[in-house]
């Protein structure tokens, strides 16, 4: 009887035990569309609610064995490497080359609920940083006089920056002394915003767009 009972367990597709392991069941072979994997018990029934810890209960579900005794589940072998892992260590390790959707796929087909939202975050951030707008520059031609330079400079803060500075030729007398005029070219990059480019100004960015006005 004993011989008997043992024969039907690895029919079901578990292996013995080492020596002393105390009781069957403790491995489990899965044959994934050919391709065999190994595992524990354990580890397939780490998320209760999935098809894999359903299926290692007996859980009315079923599912036919190979010659070695082996579940036979046909889905794509690539991506039940990671599923099988994630479960093994509860992080989701993926090759460069691996497609996250076909990870997703069978995470959804074994409803394993924490693979999913993984995954999914992920590719809601990636889909994030592609679509993101690449930030504009703003190019912005101020006239200024020679002694207003340093207070120019000074102004130049909120993301402006110094491009040029061109003597315009002109100038005129102020008191007994001649002062030169010149044109300054500031810059500044407007990033995108849930409201489209930002707008926001600060009271130096006013100050420089008043003097813009001056041309």
């Amino acid at each position: 009887m004993q011989t008997l009972g043992r024969a039907m367990r690895m029919e079901a597709g578990e292996a013995a035990p080492p020596a002393g392991a105390g009781g069957w069941g403790k491995w489990v072979r899965l044959n994934v569309g050919g391709t065999v994997f190994l595992t524990t018990r354990q580890t397939l029934c780490r998320e209760q609610k999935s098809f894999l810890s359903r299926l290692c209960q007996g859980e009315e579900l079923q599912s036919d064995r190979d010659e070695t005794g082996a579940y036979l589940i046909d889905r794509d072998p690539t991506y039940f490497g990671p599923i099988l892992n994630f479960l093994r260590h509860g992080k989701l390790v993926l090759d460069k080359d691996m497609a996250e959707e076909g990870v997703l796929e069978e995470a959804e087909f074994y409803n394993i609920g924490p693979l999913i939202r993984i995954i999914k975050d992920r590719m809601e951030e990636k889909d994030y940083t592609v679509t993101q707008v690449p930030p504009k520059h703003v190019y912005r031609v101020l006239q200024c006089q020679e002694e207003e330079l340093t207070q120019m400079v000074s102004t130049m803060s909120d993301g402006w920056r110094f491009e040029q500075l061109v003597n315009i030729g002109s100038s005129y007398t102020y008191g007994s002394e001649d002062q030169a005029e010149f044109l300054c070219v500031v810059s500044k990059e407007l990033h995108s915003s849930p409201h489209g480019l930002s707008s926001e100004t600060s009271r130096k960015t006013k100050l420089l767009q008043a003097r813009g006005t001056r041309m």
